[in-house]
């Protein structure tokens, strides 16, 4: 099958299996899923492939605390300890790294009771951070066990140092996705290519002015999915989603990039390749400009450059912004819509997508095809869960 490797406007075969919405990091995992399976897909953006939220810096894949397990928490634990795999075998098949490690997570204990807490941590970790022989843990030191990266005085009663957290570089696992795409055999790639006149029930839709057929629909256009799906469902009381902003800074220190990730009160600090840090990320409900930076992102960067020496001269080399899916019920959503059954979500990941991306994309293909995963969404991922919500 032909491939649109350029901007242009699709064209060619008119009749898809699937069509995927949105070429960010759901979409594109979605369409790698489609192509080991062999079914022929068209993916979609209205822009450059991963320009959007996922085109970001940070690249944080942090675990939930291992408390109170839950099914969700147990979903997104084997996302985290699989993504490994998948990406590993992905930077095989391309030649290209993803600027994946398992660096782990250092969170500074500034108060003496959150020490106690963090204790209790520790052994529910022992007892949920668990994938066959492979153990994590959560543990609880007296000081950071790296010399000369956080400020022993930012953790007055002591430090978690846990061994689950990794990190990616976003732009990187974008271009090893679109990399694998490019070479496939059932996937076609159109950019800038805007949706019009989506019809589920008839499996239609207008790509830049000619009429594409297809069996099934994946929605996953990040914040964008959420009007859309809203005209398509009906007794909606409250909108599905909405967008929110987040900023971040790249900075360039000499520092190495095994470091693990710095988590202290909002604030991420990621170690990359090439002697760069990121820094992020702000969580704005109400904003003007999507794309703009301002003096919440230099509060942020101040707090970095005060608890980690090596970055209080490092220069900013880029400062970013962009919008993040927050569904109504925070978590991601995924699956057939109750009423337009050709039509499958696959967005909200808001914080976690990276993390999750391709567990959800998986699931959203073998919905499509009615086959079991051999793994279960939880509950409050569903979109008839999230649909309930907005409908009160």
């Amino acid at each position: 099958m032909e491939k649109a490797d350029s901007p242009a406007p699709v064209s060619g075969q008119s009749s898809y299996e699937l069509l995927i919405v949105g070429g960010g990091i759901m979409g594109l995992w979605a369409a790698v899923h489609a192509e080991r399976r062999g079914i022929r897909t068209l993916v979609t953006d209205a822009g450059r492939l991963g320009e959007g939220a996922s085109g970001g810096l940070l690249g944080a894949l942090m675990p939930h605390m291992p408390d109170r397990w839950s099914e969700k928490k147990q979903f997104q634990f084997d996302a985290l300890v699989s993504l490994e795999a998948e990406i590993a075998a992905l930077e095989a098949e391309t030649g290209l790294s993803a600027g994946y490690t398992r660096s782990g997570r250092v969170i500074p204990l500034p108060k003496p009771h959150l020490n106690k807490i963090a204790l209790g941590h520790s052994r529910d970790a022992e007892r949920h951070w668990r994938a066959g022989d492979r153990r994590f843990y959560w543990h609880v030191l007296d000081r950071p066990d790296v010399d000369g990266w956080i400020e022993a005085s930012a953790g007055e009663s002591g430090f978690v140092h846990d061994t689950l957290a990794a990190r990616v570089a976003p732009r990187s696992l974008i271009a090893v996705l679109v990399a694998f795409l490019r070479r496939a055999g059932h996937v076609r790639i159109g950019e800038h290519a805007g949706i019009a006149d989506l019809d589920p029930d008839r499996g239609t839709a207008e790509i830049n002015g000619e009429t594409i057929a297809f069996g099934h629909c994946i929605l996953a256009a990040g914040h964008q999915s959420f009007p859309l799906l809203q005209g398509l469902t009906a007794g909606l009381k409250q909108p599905l989603g909405q967008p929110v902003k987040g900023q971040a800074a790249l900075l360039k220190a000499d520092i190495d990039p095994a470091l693990p990730t710095i988590f202290f009160d909002g604030l991420y600090v990621v170690a990359h390749e090439g002697g760069h840090a990121a820094i992020g990320s702000t969580s704005e409900n109400r904003f003007e400009d999507p794309t703009s930076t301002d003096a919440q992102l230099d509060v942020l960067i101040e707090a970095a450059r005060g608890i980690v020496p090596t970055l209080r001269d490092a220069p900013v080399v880029e400062r970013w912004a962009g919008l993040r899916p927050k569904a109504i019920d925070r978590d991601p959503m995924i699956g057939r819509h109750p009423d337009h059954r050709r039509l499958i979500a696959l967005t909200g990941g808001f914080k976690v997508s990276f993390g999750l991306a391709h567990r959800l994309a998986e699931a959203t293909i073998c919905i499509a095809g009615d086959t079991d995963c051999g793994f279960l969404l939880p509950e409050s991922f569903a979109i008839s869960s999230h649909i309930a919500v907005a409908s009160r």
